[in-house]
């Protein structure tokens, strides 16, 4: 694996390839990257991957200077996998050497609800890095974990509406055996705090259960929810059941008929943590 730090030397190594398949992540990178980045090599060749800590998705009081950067470690694991080719990795001066003053704006509709609503900017943050990082990478394929599910939407409906030549392949959330889904955050969590966790994946399956077993109450089923996981000292952001082709609330007409997907986002102590079910 080639590890390249500057535009220019990405470019030189990838340099006539038109069949990239690119993994973008944070780094800190654990099995769930890991399986990106095996879907990755099943369509494409070569398999990029980048790690750059955005700073344009964090909030002023979320976790920029404290998120876990493990570059070595990161390059270990994906040295061991052998499935890429290329290793991407910034620094800040790089990426943005100037004021990023251009930047992508999603639609209010779809990026300023959910996790827009509650981390004002954020996606105007990812989509700005992913499409940069497109820019640089020009990859013919890129995969996103459904963990991330309205991220996943709104990267695809910008490439559709950018024209742009990459095809977003979306990867199923992997778990720990007790349910608790894999992501960089879970490693703030107290010992107490990661006992308590799976209780999340366990409300999201019982909200799938109420609908599939025909219930017409969405708020109600809501509610319930959230009340299970107050109770249980979890301070909610949203738990909400959401049409999967536009994250908009379903009409009551299209209960059992439209597919769905149950998306929450709530804080055990000081860790928010999010996580999706479809339906």
């Amino acid at each position: 694996m080639k590890v390249v730090h500057t535009v220019q030397d990405l470019r030189d190594q990838l340099h006539g390839q038109n069949r990239i398949a690119f993994v973008p992540t944070m780094g800190n990178l654990h099995d769930a990257h890991l399986s990106l980045m095996m879907m990755a090599h099943q369509h494409g060749d070569p398999v990029v991957a980048s790690i750059f800590v955005n700073r344009l998705q964090f909030g002023p009081n979320e976790d920029f200077d404290r998120y876990p950067r493990t570059l070595q470690a990161d390059i270990d694991k994906l040295q061991a996998q052998n499935k890429v080719y290329v290793l991407f990795a910034p620094n800040e001066r790089e990426m943005y050497p100037e004021p990023q003053n251009y930047r992508v704006s999603p639609p209010a509709d779809l990026g300023d609800i959910l996790e827009g609503e509650f981390r004002p900017g954020f996606f105007v943050g990812v989509t700005t890095v992913v499409l940069k990082l497109f820019s640089c990478v020009q990859p013919r394929v890129a995969v996103f974990g459904k963990k991330d599910y309205q991220q996943l939407m709104i990267v695809r409906n910008m490439c559709r509406q950018f024209a742009l030549p990459t095809e977003i392949v979306p990867h199923e959330t992997v778990r720990h055996p007790d349910g608790l889904a894999l992501s960089s955050r879970n490693q703030y969590l107290s010992p107490t705090e990661r006992a308590e966790a799976p209780r999340l994946y366990r409300a999201l399956n019982a909200v799938r259960d109420r609908m599939l077993a025909g219930s017409k109450d969405v708020a109600g089923t809501e509610a319930d929810a959230k009340r299970e996981l107050s109770a249980h000292g979890w301070k909610i952001d949203y738990v909400s059941i959401r049409r999967r082709r536009d994250l908009k609330a379903p009409a009551a007409a299209e209960l059992g008929v439209e597919p769905l997907v149950v998306l929450a986002a709530a804080k055990l102590g000081a860790t928010r943590l999010i996580d999706n079910l479809e339906i």
